[in-house]
């Protein structure tokens, strides 16, 4: 047997079949529903009030030290703070008080 110099040598055979599960005849019964996930309108309202409380505040708090910066360099030093908080920290607690508002608001 003569080795192919680019392929192992013990790889020269034909590869088996693969085996593949059999299909069952009935479906696994899919997983209920946590919760649906809120309209992309409700969305838009909760990201809203997340992002306009944080940029009202870093605006003032950035005011006395960026007097002087380029309008587009504050803008970037807002957005770097602002947007990640918005997106790990506020916008999920407000999905989640959303959430249990309308849990809540269910069980009644």
């Amino acid at each position: 047997m003569t080795s192919n110099p680019i392929t192992p040598a013990g790889l020269d055979a034909a590869p088996a079949a693969i085996a593949l599960p059999a299909a069952s005849a009935a479906p696994a019964p899919a997983a209920p529903a946590a919760s649906a996930a809120p309209s992309v309108h409700v969305r838009a309202v909760i990201t809203w009030l997340a992002i306009f409380p944080l940029v009202s505040i870093g605006m003032l708090a950035m005011a006395p030290f960026t007097e002087s910066w380029h309008p587009v360099l504050r803008a970037l030093v807002l957005t770097l703070i602002v947007v990640p908080l918005a997106v790990y920290v506020v916008v999920p607690r407000l999905l989640g008080v959303h959430a249990r508002l309308g849990a809540r608001r269910g069980v009644r």
